[in-house]
C-alpha cells in the first residue's frame, strides 16, 4: 500500500488531556481520533489492527467450539428486570425511553439477551454442551474515562457464553477457555497472568482475570514469583512479603496490571431467571448451566501498545501489526523509485503485508520519525546514501543491517 493514498492523519505532540502511553501514541500515530471523553473513532490503520486482534480471537473461539452471532446494542428494558440489574446496574448504564414510550437500554452486557435467545431453544441433554461468541460494541457510563482505549465509554467487546448440562461439564470447558486465553494473548505478544478475583455483579463464585502487568493498570495484583499464585487485592489479604499461600516458599508482592479479559462461571443464575431449562436423560427438568468469557478488545489494543513502546513509538508484535513491512524510499530519483517498487513487489509476491512511503514532498528525517511512530516491524529504508544496497531494521533493536535486496529479505519473516 503506497502511504500517499492512506489515512494517517499523524501529529507531533502528544494530546494534553491524555496520560497513559497508548493513548498518546495511538492518537498522535493516527491510529484513533478522540470524539469526546471515552469514545473514540478507529482510523484506518487502528482498524487493520483490531481486524488482526479480532482474526486471533476467533480463530481461538472457534478452536474450542464456539459459534459467532450477533446481538443487538439496544435491549428491550423488560430483559434487565428479569435479573435486577435494571437497579443494580443503573449507574453503570444508558436506560431511556424511545419515542413509542418502551424503555430500552444500550447493552453494557449481554447474558439476558443471549439467555432469553437460548430459553426455549434448547430441549434437550442432547442439545449441550452449546458456546456462542459475539464481537460487538458495549455501553457504559463510566464517570472516570480516562488512558484513552484503556476505559471508554462505548468499547468493543467479544463476549462468549456457554451452556452446559453438567457442572462437570462446565469446569471442562472453562478449563479449556483458560488455555485459549493464554494461546490467544500470548499470540498478541502479551504475557498474561490469570488472576483469581472476585464475581462480583455476574457470579458469587470466584472469577478469573487476565492480567498484563503495566505501570499504567488500575488493578493491584498479589503475585508470587515463585509459583502461579495470583489474586486480585479485592479478595487477597496477604501484604507484600508474606509468605504465598499457594506454594509456601515464595514472597508475595503487588504489582499494577490491567485486566485485559475474564472468565465467569455463571452457574444458573440467569437461566433461573429465564426459565431456560433442557430435558435430562431420565426426563427430569434442570436449568442450563452457564460460563461467560469476555475480552476488551479496544483494550486489548491498547495494552499491547502499553507493553510494546518506547521513546519514539509503539514497536507492534507482528500478529497485530498493521502492516509488516514499512519500506521508506529517502530518495525521488528514478534509480531509488524503481528499486522501491521492486522491493515491495517482491514482498507482496510473498504475502507479506507492506506500507510504502513514496512520498516526495516530505524530509528524511520526518519520514523515519514517522516510521518509528507507527511503529512496524520491519522497516526498509532506500536511499542514495546507501547506493546499491538497502538498510533492514527491526523496530525492537537499535541496529540495522545493510545489504543486497535478495539477501536483505531473505531475513524478514
Amino acid at each position: 500500500m503506497r502511504q500517499r493514498g492512506v489515512f494517517i492523519p499523524a501529529v507531533k505532540e502528544d494530546p494534553r488531556d491524555e496520560e497513559a502511553p497508548s493513548a498518546k501514541l495511538l492518537l498522535r500515530a493516527g491510529y484513533i481520533s478522540k470524539v469526546h471523553s471515552g469514545v473514540y473513532t478507529y482510523l484506518p490503520l487502528g482498524v487493520m489492527v483490531l481486524r488482526k486482534i479480532e482474526t486471533i480471537i476467533r480463530e481461538e473461539m472457534n478452536a474450542i467450539g464456539g459459534q459467532e452471532l450477533l446481538m443487538p446494542a439496544l435491549h428491550p428494558l423488560h430483559l434487565w428486570q428479569k435479573t435486577g440489574r435494571d437497579v443494580s446496574m443503573k449507574d453503570s448504564t444508558y436506560q431511556f425511553e424511545d419515542k413509542a414510550g418502551h424503555k430500552v437500554g444500550l447493552g453494557a452486557t449481554h447474558e439476558e439477551v443471549i439467555t432469553d435467545l437460548i430459553a426455549g431453544r434448547i430441549n434437550s441433554f442432547r442439545d449441550l454442551p452449546l458456546s456462542l461468541y459475539q464481537i460487538q460494541s458495549k455501553f457504559r457510563d463510566e464517570p472516570r474515562a480516562k488512558s484513552g482505549l484503556l476505559r471508554g465509554k462505548e468499547f468493543l467487546m467479544k463476549d462468549m457464553y456457554s451452556f452446559h448440562a453438567s457442572q462437570d461439564d462446565c469446569v471442562e470447558y472453562y478449563e479449556k477457555a483458560q488455555k485459549a486465553y493464554h494461546t490467544l494473548f500470548s499470540r498478541c505478544g502479551l504475557k498474561a497472568l490469570m488472576v483469581e478475583a472476585s464475581g462480583g455483579a455476574f457470579s458469587k463464585e470466584y472469577s478469573h482475570e487476565f492480567m498484563v502487568e503495566s505501570v499504567a493498570g488500575e488493578d493491584t495484583v498479589v503475585v508470587c514469583d515463585e509459583c502461579s499464585f495470583a489474586q486480585n487485592t479485592e479478595i487477597c489479604t496477604l501484604a507484600v512479603g508474606e509468605k504465598c499461600q499457594g506454594c509456601n516458599k515464595g514472597d508475595v508482592r503487588h504489582i499494577n496490571a490491567i485486566e485485559v479479559g475474564n472468565i465467569f462461571k455463571l452457574g444458573t443464575r440467569f437461566s433461573d431467571a429465564f426459565h431456560a431449562t433442557f430435558t435430562n436423560e431420565d426426563g427430569s427438568s434442570s436449568s442450563l448451566i452457564m460460563g461467560c468469557y469476555g475480552i476488551g478488545v479496544g483494550r486489548l489494543m491498547a495494552t499491547i501498545v502499553e507493553a510494546h513502546h518506547d521513546d519514539h513509538g509503539i514497536i507492534w508484535p507482528i500478529e497485530v501489526a498493521p502492516y509488516a513491512v514499512h519500506v521508506v524510499r529517502l530518495s525521488h530519483e528514478q534509480e531509488y523509485v524503481e528499486r522501491a517498487d521492486e522491493v515491495c513487489k517482491e514482498l507482496e509476491d510473498k504475502g507479506i503485508p507492506v506500507l510504502y512511503d513514496d512520498r516526495d514532498d516530505i524530509s528524511a528525517g520526518e519520514k523515519l520519525s514517522l516510521s518509528d511512530l507507527l511503529g512496524m516491524p520491519y522497516r526498509i529504508v532506500i536511499s542514495k546514501k546507501n547506493k546499491d544496497k538497502i538498510e533492514l531494521k527491526r523496530r525492537d533493536s537499535k541496529e540495522g543491517t545493510l545489504g543486497h535486496a535478495r539477501e536483505i529479505l531473505g531475513h524478514i519473516l
